[in-house]
């Protein structure tokens, strides 16, 4: 039996993801903003160091398995704050407590935006670990006809950070597989205003192209998680793998080759 720690763990793939590997057998340490077994906010410095220390304590000071999920998909410095220095928080944080595990890994959710236009700026000082900077660069974009490269903007940088970390000694190095899943649509409440109606989900997928069967459902990215924080992965690393029903293809095509 092995011992998770799922962020944004109260719904949509956290959610899914958690029941997926409850039913399996594991222990999941559930993180969110309420109903679940460790409530911060990850917005916040002070959230995250009590994260780390929740997490200790219910694990005993040992985790297998970390999904660094959480996240908002609103144009407003809030999702800077969630997307990429709450889930580089976490996967930092939460490393040392991974390598009491015989066998240690971690995933993000990164996504298919990653592929969209986004803005270097607010990448760049997200990288260097200016939040003040990329707070304040968000809320430039915020009010400007740009708003919506924010978003995107969080997922380069946070796919970014995990492959300039994934081969590196503190985690290849010390045996933790360290990948992201890049997900396109997925019926979740963060997607619901835009995919409430026919006509809104035809407007959707015009930009997210999913020629594979359409939106999808939590439960699929989450087996895709469960199979990277699995024992049975040990050698994938430092990869973003798109669960996107064909975008990726449809919009880079053979570009990456």
């Amino acid at each position: 039996m092995r011992t998770v720690v799922i962020t944004g763990s109260a719904s949509g793939i956290g959610q899914a993801t958690a029941q997926l590997l409850r039913a399996q057998g594991d222990t999941v340490i559930g993180v969110d903003l309420h109903d679940a077994e460790v409530e911060v906010d990850l917005a916040t410095r002070a959230g995250r160091a009590d994260l780390v220390d929740r997490v200790r304590e219910l694990s005993g000071g040992t985790v297998d398995a970390v999904v660094a999920n959480a996240g908002l998909a609103i144009p407003a410095p809030l999702t800077v704050s969630v997307n990429y220095f709450g889930a580089v928080a976490t996967l930092e944080g939460l490393r040392p407590l991974l390598l009491g595990s015989p066998a240690p890994r971690a995933s993000l959710t990164s996504s298919m935006a990653s592929l969209m236009p986004h803005d270097p700026e607010l990448v760049e000082l997200a990288l260097a670990g200016d939040e003040a900077g990329a707070l304040a660069r968000a809320g430039v974009l915020a009010e400007s006809d740009e708003r919506d490269r924010i978003y995107a903007s969080t997922k380069v940088a946070l796919t970014r950070w995990m492959r300039r970390h994934a081969a590196t000694a503190d985690w290849a190095g010390a045996g933790i597989p360290l990948n992201a899943i890049g997900p396109g649509v997925v019926a979740t409440p963060m997607t619901a205003g835009m995919t409430a109606t026919a006509e809104a989900r035809e407007q959707l997928l015009t930009l997210v192209p999913m020629p594979l069967h359409g939106i999808m459902g939590p439960q699929v990215p989450a087996s895709l998680h469960a199979w990277l924080v699995g024992e049975s992965n040990t050698h994938v690393c430092g990869q973003i793998v798109f669960v996107d029903g064909g975008s990726d293809v449809v919009l880079r095509g053979e570009s990456g080759w």
